[in-house]
């Protein structure tokens, strides 16, 4: 692991987000009966909220 510069050397919150989103993306592709994901359920999946929607409570 490469630390930046005034890091603790710990690991980098965002990159743990950025890897476990793409694990989500990886297994609902792998599970989907069509050839590729739409955007709808790529949206789904990484819990995108329209601009100007709520998100679920």
């Amino acid at each position: 692991m490469v630390s930046r510069r005034g890091s603790s050397g710990g690991p980098d919150p965002v990159a743990l987000i950025e890897i476990d989103l793409y694990g989500d993306l990886m297994i609902a592709a792998s599970s989907a009966d069509e050839e590729r994901l739409s955007a709808d359920r790529i949206d789904e999946v990484l819990r995108v909220v329209p601009a100007g929607g709520k998100g679920e409570d």
